[in-house]
């Protein structure tokens, strides 16, 4: 039976982590034991840089321009707004489920209480395999990035140094995560907030040849068609645009998962979700206007990178445009940014990995001793599980193993969008379970937009993009069983999981009147009143009172 906390108990865990004795610490991080749990040591800052950061990947940066070159810079627009637009109500409804209960991986575990046990088995499942894969495709991407200035040396000794640096930033202390995040998501911010200064300076003549080019880029072929021609290429024009920002607006499963281990975690994940759903919109609308402007969509560099996969530098419409401009130092500046940004995605995927298998333990989907923690909070199994995953970016150095990491990052990619299909089902479980049982949604910690309305359109079109995603393999001539596993194997894979516990455990649907919506709230009450009495006796320090009200 698990054991839930008392005030008196978060006391002590809060006392243990508090120790700075080198004895105290060595003795902390050695041990692990049900006696340690994860420690809520994430501040407001962290929280905040998180929220923002995690969202903001290469993607937004590199990849785009394959959704530029095969949609047009309208479609390319339109497709991002619209999407944008879905992820933002599903993000406000996640957050409601959140600072509700804001324990290790809150909205998988809803899935077991509101919806079926078997339905938080494989939607676990699929988050962490989704996680621990992208690490490795991180590690290799950042190696690519470098080859923007050279390749004459092993790329060992650079994953080398990227596995080291993860495991420094998540085995001691969260705090140790969230600092480097918050240091990394900060370069992610400027560079994104200065390519949307740089692109409205240039558009206006602030450039070397002094080009007023304004939207002339839009002009050339506003809805560029794609796989066909005509009405229908352009509207598939839009759709391989929808597919890209599928991949590149990420939900909110970053900000969720730091909600564990959040300080006074109800009202800081509720301050996270307020404000990072503008920020995003942002970044997301404001970045796919941005390449429009900067780059044609029939520009030649750019369609050759899309052809040939490249991923580095050279292939975002930003340096492109810049090259074009004379611009001499600036595509080394970004490049390095770029280089911080992969590294940080893998940083975020490392944590949010560990940390989903500990929960998976916890919940009882996983070997119990994956959810031990040291005396830090640090689930040590886990994180050691993760590294491994880490380290198969060393297959990277074969030739022929380094197909096989390909195969396998492809393959778990389409489980971000089912991530998100889950995310939708849970949700529906959690609001009917408050309605039927009587809870006031207006007393919640925070509240979601026009319910139950809104989760049934985003419901309609993250099903609707999972199973469309990849429909160009169902075309005569598109055929590839790589392609249509890449696309729908994941599908396959969550459903056998489902499947799977649902026959072995003999789990029943979950009533609406029998949802658990109450274990777990006593840690965090326990928690808030800890925090409420050590406000009385000392202050916040003034740089994080500073940080907190600027973010």
């Amino acid at each position: 039976m698990e054991k839930t906390l008392s005030t008196k108990d978060t006391t002590e865990f809060r006392d243990l982590s508090s120790q700075t004795s080198s004895d105290s610490t060595s003795k902390a991080f050695f041990s692990a034991t049900d006696n340690y749990l994860p420690q809520r040591k994430l501040k407001p800052r962290h929280v905040q840089l998180i929220a923002i950061g995690g969202s903001i990947g290469t993607g937004l940066f590199v990849t785009i321009g394959t959704g530029l070159v095969r949609g047009g810079p309208a479609s390319l627009l339109i497709a991002f707004t619209f999407w944008t637009v879905i992820i933002l109500m599903l993000t406000t409804a996640v957050g409601e489920i959140v600072c509700y209960l804001p324990t290790a991986s809150p909205f998988i575990e809803m899935a077991g209480r509101a919806v079926d046990e078997a339905a938080e088995f494989a939607s676990g499942w699929n988050f962490f395999l989704v996680e621990a894969f992208y690490i490795p495709f991180e590690i290799t991407a950042c190696n690519t990035m470098v080859h923007f200035w050279r390749s004459d040396y092993s790329p060992g000794i650079a994953f080398a140094i990227q596995i080291v640096l993860y495991i420094a930033f998540n085995i001691w202390t969260v705090r140790w995560f969230g600092e480097s995040e918050f240091i990394l998501s900060i370069t992610k911010l400027i560079l994104a907030v200065g390519l949307l200064l740089f692109t409205f300076i240039v558009m206006v003549g602030g450039n070397p040849q002094h080009d007023v080019f304004g939207f002339r880029n839009f002009n050339i072929s506003p809805f560029a068609e794609y796989v066909t021609t005509g009405s229908l290429g352009k509207f598939e024009g839009w759709l391989a645009a929808w597919a890209k920002a599928g991949f590149v607006c990420v939900g909110p499963e970053y900000l969720s998962m730091v909600a564990g281990e959040a300080t006074n975690p109800r009202k800081t994940m509720r301050t996270a979700f307020k404000t990072v759903i503008y920020r995003l919109a942002i970044f997301y609308v404001g970045g796919s206007l941005s390449v429009g402007i900067l780059v044609a969509c029939n520009n030649p560099q750019l369609i050759a990178s899309v052809t040939t996969g490249k991923t580095d530098a050279s292939a975002s419409p930003y340096v492109i445009a810049i090259q074009n401009l004379n611009i001499r130092i600036l595509p080394h500046i970004i490049n390095v940014v770029i280089i911080l940004s992969a590294f940080s995605a893998g940083n975020s995927y490392y944590y949010c990995a560990s940390r989903q298998l500990y929960s998976l333990a916890k919940r009882g989907f996983a070997p119990r001793f994956l959810c031990l923690c040291n005396g830090n909070g640090i689930p040590i199994f886990s994180v050691a599980i993760t590294t491994v995953f880490a380290l198969l970016s060393l297959l990277q150095l074969g030739k022929n193993s380094s197909v096989v990491l390909n195969w396998i990052v492809n393959l778990c990619t389409g489980g971000q969008l089912i991530n998100y299909g889950w995310m939708t089902i849970t949700y529906i479980g959690f609001y009917r379970a408050l309605k039927a049982q009587g809870f006031d949604r207006r007393a919640l910690p925070y509240r979601s937009w026009f319910q139950p309305y809104s989760i049934y359109i985003v419901t309609f079109f993250v099903w609707i993009q999972i199973f469309v995603i990849g429909y160009t393999v169902f075309l005569p001539g598109w055929w590839q069983v790589s392609d249509f596993l890449f696309y729908y194997l994941m599908i396959f894979v969550n459903i056998g999981l489902f499947v799977f516990w649902k026959l072995f455990r003999r789990t029943k649907f979950i009533r609406s009147k029998d949802v658990d919506l109450v274990s777990g709230l006593e840690e965090v009450e326990a928690h808030e009143k800890a925090i409420a009495l050590e406000k009385d006796t000392q202050s916040d320090k003034w740089y994080d009172k500073a940080l907190s009200w600027i973010l």
